[in-house]
């Protein structure tokens, strides 16, 4: 069986599925290819650019509706190293904004995403992707079921393991961390209101992420072994181990969800899109949970998709090609600029030798008496345009 659309989208996570959806709200015919997946029972911190765009995308409304505020970020250096960082808090105030982003579970964002999807403009198929080429100016997608799907463009959103991408010939730099990351869900003793949390040790930040009232998500970086340690004893060993991480500052913890060990490495691509074939979110990026830069930067990818899009002429017979160029030239700046921020920062929570101590405590001691350097800071971080 064939099937011909306007655009292929390749993918059914969160970014995968706000492309489909912001795509089909334009009037295009997509086909939507996203075979079943686990529940996705992480949070992400949304930046108030990305929040903004979501909802002029159409794709959520309220955003206190699903999330919960992110109103400041505290930063405590719990290293035993000789040259330490003060303590420092960022408050979006400072910006004159109520918040700098807000914390939305992942499942109840893709609900919102999908709900957000108009009837009529997209055939959902939920199998598997086989192969994929150029067959002139159509892309060719082939099903684990044989079926053959064209389209002038195919956007990649299958993540960092991409056939899309290794199939469409686009190169890729990865390298893995020794570190791993922990997430799960906690209820405090006290609550820590609207301030995200970040203990700086030398394998990695501890961070308590608001999730309303007295709950905070967790996302615990460190050597992959500490993390496989802790969890597989048991319980009350992992809780052991965040009450001291903790510092005991909020009180007694209790485990409110089972906890995940994801395994961290960063991942760049030669361009973002080639010869018809652009891709978004983990197929062109992948980063370490620091400074909340990874789905921020897959909407991104989704932003500059729909633009460059828009200024496509598709009477054209190669307009799926002209788009794949456009946004990748679109994207090349960003991509550059975020992951040369997150490897940086990352590095510099690691690093052992003094000279890159004082950089970093001195880094922070700039940011903490400097307001023109803050606001660079909170603009980068937030991924201002």
């Amino acid at each position: 069986m064939t099937r011909q659309a306007d655009i292929i989208v390749v993918g059914g996570g969160l970014v995968g599925v706000a492309a489909t959806a912001s795509l089909a709200r334009q009037g295009l015919d997509i086909i939507h290819i996203a075979p079943p997946a686990p529940p996705d029972r992480r949070t992400s911190a949304l930046m108030m650019p990305s929040v903004d765009f979501l909802r002029q995308a159409g794709l959520i409304e309220d955003p206190s509706a699903l999330g919960h505020a992110l109103t400041a970020i505290r930063i405590i250096d719990a290293t035993p190293r000789l040259i330490r960082a003060p303590e420092t808090l960022f408050d979006a105030a400072e910006i004159d904004l109520p918040a700098f982003g807000w914390n939305f579970g992942n499942a109840l964002l893709l609900e919102k995403f999908q709900a957000a999807t108009p009837e009529g403009h997209i055939d959902i198929r939920n199998l598997a992707v086989t192969a994929y080429h150029r067959e002139g100016l159509l892309g060719a997608v082939t099903l684990a079921d044989g079926s053959v799907l064209r389209a002038p463009l195919v956007v990649g959103a299958d993540g960092k393991e991409s056939l899309i991408r290794t199939s469409a010939g686009i190169s890729t730099h990865e390298r893995q961390f020794e570190q791993s990351a922990l997430v799960c869900d906690l209820e405090l003793a006290r609550p820590i209101g609207g301030t995200s949390i970040e203990f700086h040790y030398p394998h990695g930040p501890f961070t308590l992420v608001p999730a309303g009232g007295n709950k905070a998500n967790l996302v615990w970086i460190d050597e992959d072994a500490v993390l496989r340690r802790a969890q597989a004893v048991g319980p009350e060993t992992l809780l052991a181990a965040l009450h001291e991480k903790s510092q005991r500052l909020f009180g007694a913890i209790k485990l409110i969800s089972p906890s995940v060990i994801f395994p961290l490495s960063v991942l760049s691509v030669s361009t973002a899109g080639q010869d018809g074939a652009a891709l978004v979110g983990e197929s062109a990026h992948a980063f370490p949970p620091i400074g909340a830069q990874g789905l921020n930067l897959g909407l991104r990818d989704v932003a500059d998709l729909l633009d460059a899009v828009a200024a496509a002429d598709r009477s054209k017979p190669d307009w799926g090609i002209a788009v794949s160029q456009d946004y990748a030239r679109r994207r090349a700046g960003d991509l550059v600029r975020t992951g040369t921020f997150v490897d940086t920062l990352f590095r510099s929570l690691l690093a052992d030798m003094l000279p890159s101590q004082t950089l970093r405590a001195g880094g922070l001691w700039a940011l903490k008496l400097l307001p023109a350097l803050r606001r660079q800071a909170f603009a980068l971080g937030m991924g201002t345009r």
